[in-house]
């Protein structure tokens, strides 16, 4: 093909030119044909229940206590004004997901691993730092609203609840023995807590529900904080590290590797995904609608709207409502923190698998995620106190911010190339609209960033000296960021990944055994028993 290069070998639908696959006997390829075949002639309901899941998972990354500060405050300062940006972003979140799945369904392989395969060596360990960062990046939060929670419970000290958080690692090592099912199964079970406590709480202070379609439906930025609450809202969406955990989770189905099958399950994992989005969009809006109701009360302070936190919340709540909607408000927090932790353990295997073909136990892995998570909020936490570690909840939705690009960019490259996805590769319309909320969510990011950094240099307090150094540090930094950008965006894929599944259709018709390309599943993936 030109100049591109055709990588051959590898598994289901995509060609890797480090593995090789051996042919699968006779006795395998019989045996799935069977499947393939009697999955067909399932009900649709049925095979829409074999795909439902990997949805779940990814929903929490929209829901865990970073998102719920954001939304607390954007609730706080500008009621419900910022409904819209939320159902925004959530359309804009679905269309991403909805890439990262079809780019695994499609292609045999995740997100990490096409990195690995179309990268250079030197392009690909940055990439692979800058994943891992941000799922560091993304546990911090988790670790602190998990720390938040246990502490309007039992009244532990924050720093005491930050150590207690590691519990969650034995709590991982206690699931993986029932299979990936069954932690979906878990997942959706504490979404669904967390939708139960917020919509109580909504139930409870009745917000209008005028202001509740307007603010979905009239977009406007009247506030004073209203335009930096909707970037920081806008920010707090996406997550580096779901769109590889979502384009690796996929591949956990057995999918039928014919033109038929292949267009089921990226519709089926749409529909799933749709659905467990909406779930997430309702929670978000009660949580938003929530704080807007009690902050227009007459007998709340502005102090106590103005500087809301994951902490202060729940105090908000106490005085305002009762005492059981702080200890509602804590469940929902310790729910958001615990599932959160398992997408990023997962995501963090996946990333390194794909892109070192390392593998390390889950309990190892999490393990390290959680001790290089816990250090700097346990600092905070010990030496400035709550406020000091809220904080720190800020500066990791900043680092997340950052690093957006180095995902978002590469999924987009691989979403839009026939090299990557051959026929399968989305409608004009899917990538025009992708790139430009894509490039939209980028520039909204630097701007936040910029403009921060820009503000910090104006009103610091550090010698002038001092002020000066870390612009020469930092500004070089920022031109280096955005070049990088700019290659990952322009840089022409060279490897060819794609295999035409058509021939299986014809070989089906024809009764012709299937290539050795047929590949159940991948359970490389995980060292945990899927489901059969």
């Amino acid at each position: 093909m030109g100049s591109l290069q055709q990588v051959n070998g590898g598994s289901k639908r995509i060609a890797d030119d480090d593995v090789m696959m051996n042919s699968p006997t006779n006795n395998t390829h019989e045996s799935f044909d069977i499947e393939n075949q009697h999955e067909h002639q399932k009900p649709g309901w049925r095979k829409f229940l074999s795909y439902v899941g990997p949805g779940f998972l990814v929903s929490m990354a929209y829901l865990d206590p970073g998102n719920l500060e954001t939304d607390l405050q954007a609730g706080a300062q500008d009621g419900y004004e910022l409904l819209w940006v939320v159902l925004i972003g959530m359309i804009f979140a679905l269309i991403i997901q909805s890439l990262a799945a079809n780019l695994g369904v499609i292609t045999g392989k995740h997100l990490s691993e096409l990195c690995k395969v179309e990268y250079p060596t030197f392009v690909k360990y940055c990439l692979w730092l800058l994943a891992e960062a941000a799922v560091i990046a993304a546990d911090i939060p988790e670790v602190i609203g998990t720390a938040f929670a246990l502490n309007i419970l039992f009244n532990i000290p924050v720093w005491v609840g930050v150590l207690l958080t590691g519990l969650s690692t034995l709590l991982l090592i206690g699931l993986q023995r029932f299979g990936i099912r069954k932690l979906e199964l878990l997942v959706a079970i504490l979404v669904f807590i967390m939708a139960a406590c917020f919509f109580g709480e909504m139930g409870y202070v009745k917000p209008p529900a005028d202001d509740l379609l307007k603010g979905l439906f009239i977009p406007k930025l009247n506030g004073q904080t209203a335009t930096g609450d909707a970037i920081a809202l806008l920010g707090a969406l996406i997550m580096p590290h779901n769109l590889f955990l979502h384009s690796a989770l996929v591949l956990s189905r057995k999918i039928p590797n014919t033109v038929r099958g292949v267009n089921d399950a990226c519709r089926y994992f749409l529909l799933e995904t749709g659905f467990a989005l909406f779930v997430a969009l309702l929670i978000n809006i009660a949580i938003i609608a929530v704080a807007a109701t009690i902050c227009t009360e007459k007998t709340v302070a502005n102090e106590q709207c103005n500087n809301i936190t994951l902490d202060s919340a729940s105090f908000l709540l106490k005085n305002v409502l009762q005492k059981s909607s702080s200890t509602i408000y804590a469940i929902a927090l310790l729910a958001s923190g615990q599932s959160s932790t398992i997408t990023c353990t997962y995501a963090g295997q996946f990333i390194m698998q794909g892109f070192l073909d390392m593998k390390m136990k889950r309990w190892i892995r999490n393990f390290m995620t959680r001790t290089i998570s816990i250090l700097p909020s346990l600092i905070a936490a010990i030496v400035g106190g709550p406020a000091a570690a809220g904080n720190l909840i800020i500066i990791a939705s900043m680092i997340l911010s950052f690093e957006l690009p180095f995902s978002l960019i590469p999924l987009l490259k691989f979403c839009s190339s026939t090299s990557k996805m051959g026929p399968h590769r989305g409608s004009i319309y899917i990538i025009v609209i992708s790139w430009f909320l894509g490039i939209a969510i980028m520039g909204i990011n630097i701007y936040f960033l910029s403009t921060s950094f820009v503000g910090w240099m104006i009103h610091s307090t550090l010698p002038k000296a001092a002020t000066v150094f870390i612009a020469i540090l930092v500004f070089p930094i920022m031109a280096v960021y955005i070049v990088s950008i700019i290659y990952l965006m322009w840089r022409k894929d060279t490897v060819v990944t794609f295999i035409d599944t058509t021939k299986n259709d014809t070989n089906d018709q024809a009764g012709i055994d299937h290539d050795s390309d047929l590949v159940p599943y991948r359970e490389d993936l995980v060292d945990i028993p899927l489901p059969e």
